[in-house]
Order: C-alpha cells, then structure tokens, then sequence
C-alpha cells in the first residue's frame, strides 16, 4: 500500500480484519504503518498456508483477528485463535502455519 494510502486510515475507526482479503492458495499482506520505530501489517493466510522457520532481528507482537493457526517459537508448539496474541522475541526461531484460514497483525517493534 502506497504511503498516502496509509495516510487515508488515519483518524478512523477499523476494523484490522476487514482490511486485508483471503485470497485462495496463497498468503496476503497490507501494511497499514510502517515508520522508522516500527510497523505493523495485516496478512490473510489460506487454509494449509503459513510461514516457515525464520528470525527476525526485531521483537514481533502477533494478534490473531480470525480463524485459527499453529505457531512455533523455540521449539514449542502452540494452538491460537481469534483475539488471542504472542510476543516473537527478536532472534527467536519461529513459524505458523494455518489450521483454518486466518488472518493476523504483525507489529513489528525496531530498536
């Protein structure tokens, strides 16, 4: 999404899970913010879709705002659904995959 894009979300009411569409076989993304301190963007994931094993150099908040999926962090499993939230700490393997399609918030935090 362009920056004036963004631009336009700002000062209104949203609901994050509208703002981002299920597409059929596939993982999609839109950032809603993304600044030099931080960002946070919105992806739609496809039944069987997810992420593979990664870190990341930042500590990483990730809410649930549909369905349901499977995340790993360290080595351990765990099952989320609808309003619930993780914390990724930066460096820390992690992974998830969709149980059902789901769509989630990234919230990227830089230091």
């Amino acid at each position: 999404m362009a920056k004036e894009n963004r631009a336009e979300l700002q000062g209104k009411v949203l609901q994050l899970a509208d703002l981002v569409s299920y597409q059929d076989g596939t993982v999609a993304s839109r950032m809603i913010i993304n600044k030099p301190s931080g960002s946070i963007t919105l992806f739609s994931f496809d039944e069987d879709e997810g992420l593979s094993e990664h870190t990341a150099p930042y500590d990483a908040v990730v809410t649930i705002l549909d369905g349901e999926c499977e995340v790993w962090v360290a080595g351990e499993t765990h099952q989320m659904k609808e309003g619930e939230t993780i914390i990724f700490p930066a460096n820390v393997p992690h992974a998830l995959s969709a149980i059902t399609r789901f769509k989630m918030s990234l919230t990227m935090i830089r230091e």
